[in-house]
């Protein structure tokens, strides 16, 4: 078989600077967004103020990217299709602090081998001063020629892949690249504000964006990129610790998606999907987004570049950060904070025609969060009867009533009755007519005085509460707003009260990967901050001594495993908490009030009032929603009233 393969073998030599282009276009140029990425990302660096990019043919047939910025000049252009030419680093420093977009000095020679490329470019005031470059022949061999144009630089990608038939049969329909070129214009316009940015598809205009860098002018361009809805249901966050700044639009949870295709994240100023990443964004989302659900975003980081690789990846996708752990726990507890409040407001009235969405001051001030919610009560809280289970013997409840006790301290107007049950007549049949009391009224004095979800007027079919507000029209799931406020409550006592550890009867082997047993020498402290004791047996065995005592009851494998894996790819694990914050709602479901509970109007008033001032009570703790809105003026539309 050597002799074989030595037989066929040719002689080493170098290869022509066209096939080594294309080689390398393998890596760059997958598809026509592949070169507007490219092409864009060297306008931004230009210095530009305004970009025009014109494509026809999803692409396939001309890409060009117009720009004002500085140019290049006639000396230069020469070297700007030769490969590994560059004008953005020049040493070992300045690669380990790159701060801009394009540095590797390949883009350009790679799309020129599988294309027709122009490259027009003016570095003067003079219009006629401008300079054309295109590469030809199989030595790649750059030709200048005058061409007048203003100040700044056009490229012209024509016929992509005419010379690599075996790639371009791989390419979409016009509509699908398209898309995807889309896609890669919306992430390069939301990273500069401040630039002008026209898109044109077959001569036609498909976003014509101004420049802006004010809170108004970044939402405006966000709506008309993202649509409206998104920017109506997200939230402003605006964090800093230490070198770390993150800011940007968070959606709501009750806002989400069936695919992640709203999700734009920047570490200075460039786009990346980044696991980890990817991870903090999960896990600050995963106590109030329905199950299959994904959030949307458009979230930047800012940091030091010294501290962050951006050459890890051909395309630039992905990021290394020199401290990962770091970065994930700012961005964890950043938008874990943040979501955190989902609850009702003043503001939060989503009726069919949404109201304005709050100034970026306003959302400034409701995300600042302090260590422990606040028990203060709101100047219009009802001091009334908290909600109570109908009855002791629902399956759940005598651990519910252990895990609770001490929680009079939280809400002490409430909590004492939300541990007993109701004797009275809301025990009642289901079926047995139910009387209504008269509500009580608006306070007429002062309109600002009024609760966001007013005050209860009665119960539908013993499922849903109906408020009125201010607004208009509340309508609130009690079972599930109710099973909110218990699992938040539960939640801060576990927190406050710590792990109670249960160490196991026998033992628990298991068979580990040497990256497994590595983990646990390097992160065994952590580990047993998280209630897990773990002793290495052999190079390939762990015993499980010790597990948190509310998980004592479940299999320990499983857990272990999800627990070093997070370890090793996150530097921290959330396994422990997700098991136990599992349980807690479970334990929460079964000891909040059932459906076809009766209650009396002192005790929704109270459920309303809770829902208020909990966290994240927009949401049950399965996602779904806890409550809706229709105001006024989507009623007397309902109603034909004054058309």
């Amino acid at each position: 078989m050597s002799e074989t393969i030595a037989t066929h073998a040719s002689r080493i030599h170098v290869l022509d600077p066209r096939l080594a282009n294309q080689i390398a276009a393998g890596e760059v140029v997958e598809r026509p967004a592949s070169v507007t990425k490219e092409l864009l990302e060297n306008a931004i660096d230009a210095g530009s103020r305004r970009i025009e990019l014109d494509v026809e043919q999803g692409g396939t047939r001309l890409i060009k990217v117009r720009d004002d910025g500085v140019g290049i000049g006639e000396e230069d252009l020469p070297l700007a299709l030769a490969r590994h030419a560059t004008s953005k680093i020049e040493s070992l420093e300045d690669l380990e602090g790159v701060s801009s977009l394009g540095f590797r000095g390949e883009a350009l020679a790679s799309i020129s081998s599988v294309s027709r490329l122009e490259l027009i470019s003016n570095a003067s005031d003079d219009p006629r001063d401008g300079w054309r470059v295109v590469a030809e022949g199989r030595g790649m061999e750059s030709r200048v020629s005058p061409a007048p144009h203003p100040r700044g630089t056009s490229v012209s990608v024509r016929d992509l892949f005419f010379n690599t038939p075996a790639r371009r049969k791989f390419l979409r329909t016009e509509k699908t690249e398209f898309a995807h070129v889309e896609e890669a214009f919306r992430r390069q316009a939301l990273s500069r504000y401040d630039i002008a940015w026209v898109l044109r598809h077959n001569q036609k205009t498909v976003h014509q964006l101004p420049p802006g860098d004010s809170p108004a002018a970044r939402e405006r361009r966000i709506a008309s990129l993202l649509g409206k809805n998104f920017i109506e249901h997200a939230r402003f966050i605006e964090r800093e610790a230490g070198a770390l700044r993150l800011s940007g639009w968070v959606g709501l949870p009750t806002h989400s998606r069936a695919q992640a295709d709203q999700q734009y994240f920047f570490v200075n100023g460039r786009v990346v999907r980044d696991r980890l990443v990817a991870h903090a964004v999960r896990q600050a989302y995963r106590d109030v987004l329905y199950n299959g659900r994904h959030p949307v975003f458009v979230l930047y980081l800012d940091l030091d570049p010294d501290v962050v690789d951006v050459n890890v990846h051909p395309t630039k996708h992905e990021v290394r950060f020199r401290d990962g752990r770091m970065v994930h726990d700012f961005l964890y507890s950043s938008l874990h904070h943040c979501l955190a409040h989902t609850q009702p407001v003043a503001e939060n009235s989503v009726g069919e025609e949404n109201a304005l969405p709050p100034t970026v001051e306003q959302v400034q001030e409701t995300t600042t969060l302090a260590d422990e919610p606040s028990a203060a009560p709101h100047r219009w809280e009802q001091q009334g009867i908290a909600l109570a289970p109908a009855s002791d013997r629902h399956p759940g409840a005598a651990r519910v009533r252990r895990f609770m006790q001490g929680y009079q301290a939280l809400h002490p107007d409430h909590e004492e009755t939300l541990l007993t049950p109701q004797t009275t007549a809301d025990t009642a049949s289901p079926n047995a007519v139910h009387e209504v009391a008269v509500a009580p009224s608006m306070p007429p004095h002062d309109p600002a005085a009024a609760p966001p979800l007013g005050y209860a007027l009665g119960q539908l079919h013993g499922v849903y509460i109906l408020a009125q507000n201010r607004d208009g029209l509340v309508l609130v799931d009690m079972h599930a707003a109710h099973e909110r406020i218990v699992y938040e409550r539960m939640k801060h006592q576990w927190a406050q009260n710590g792990i109670d550890t249960q160490p196991l009867l026998v033992p628990v082997s298991l068979a580990a990967s040497r990256a497994e047993v590595a983990t646990v020498e390097s992160e065994y402290e952590a580990i047993t901050k998280l209630g897990v004791e773990l002793d290495i047996a052999g190079p390939e065995t762990l015993l499980v001594r010790q597990l948190p005592a509310l998980l004592a009851q479940a299999d320990p494998e499983p857990l272990v495993r999800e627990l070093l894996e997070e370890l090793a790819h996150f530097g921290r694990s959330q396994q422990v908490e997700i098991r136990i914050h599992t349980l807690l709602s479970t334990m929460a479901c079964h000891g909040s009030v059932r459906a076809n509970r009766r209650l009396t109007l002192d005790e929704m008033n109270a459920l309303l009032r809770d829902m208020e001032r909990t966290e994240r009570s927009d949401q049950c703790n399965h996602g779904r929603p806890t409550w809706t809105q229709m105001d006024m003026r989507a009623l007397d539309k309902l109603f034909l009233r004054g058309q």
